[in-house]
């Protein structure tokens, strides 16, 4: 598979987030310097925790900053499977806390009953996403776009005019909101964020030929729209 990812590979996990918090940053004054604002979408997963506490102490005008998620599972935002407490926890602190939030979970019983909602919310956040930040499963799965999922198709079709979809996974619990491929790929840059050895495999497999539906990571690695370059540590 053609790939244009710029593979950025660092010796300890600490220079890795040292370098991807300063370079995120900067992305972020880039577009507050051209446009006013910026806005920065991320996603969960145990892997992003400590970048957030380092982007949260970068000093840069966070009031002009507007912060989403990629993903959320449809539990309530207190709850411990929440992304948007693992933001609100670990990102949104020290110079990031004046920073403008929208998380996805809202009352409806359902993440497709609630996409309505959301895509009004989303409405409101600049784009496209100066920055995006994505993680990736043992499985190949980004962002919600699960294997084998029955919405797969729908939230990577490019035709689409959906910036977010309920998607429930076969594999993982919780039923999931997610940004679609053109929302996720609607982006002046994309990050993806993995360490260890285990997940530079996957990540090696998935950048041999194959169907994107078995390693979903496949949809961002093989499109040409958006910069993306990928961090790693062992």
């Amino acid at each position: 598979m053609q790939s244009n990812a710029h593979f950025h590979s660092f010796q300890s996990r600490e220079k890795l987030l040292v370098t991807l918090a300063t370079t995120i940053a900067d992305y972020l004054v880039q577009g507050i310097t051209a446009n006013g604002h910026a806005s920065l979408a991320v996603s969960g997963g145990s892997t992003p925790i400590e970048l957030f506490k380092k982007i949260s102490t970068q000093t840069l005008p966070w009031q002009h900053v507007f912060i989403c998620l990629v993903d959320e599972r449809w539990v309530e935002p207190d709850d411990a499977d929440s992304n948007e407490k693992l933001v609100r926890t670990h990102l949104l602190q020290n110079n990031a806390a004046v920073a403008n939030f929208t998380g996805m979970k809202n009352a409806a019983l359902t993440a497709s009953e609630g996409m309505q909602e959301y895509e009004q919310h989303l409405q409101k956040i600049p784009m496209p996403f100066d920055v995006l930040i994505l993680g990736m499963g043992g499985d190949g799965h980004t962002a919600s776009l699960f294997p084998g999922a029955q919405k797969l198709a729908a939230a990577t079709n490019m035709r689409s005019e959906n910036m977010c979809i309920g998607i429930a996974p076969l594999t993982a619990p919780h039923e999931r909101m997610t940004l679609t491929l053109p929302a996720i790929l609607n982006s002046h840059h994309i990050i993806l964020h993995i360490v260890g050895q285990e997940k530079k495999n996957v990540l090696e497999h998935a950048q041999q030929e194959g169907p994107s539906e078995e390693l979903p990571i496949r949809f961002i690695l093989s499109q040409n729209s958006t910069p993306f370059s990928i961090y790693w540590a062992e």
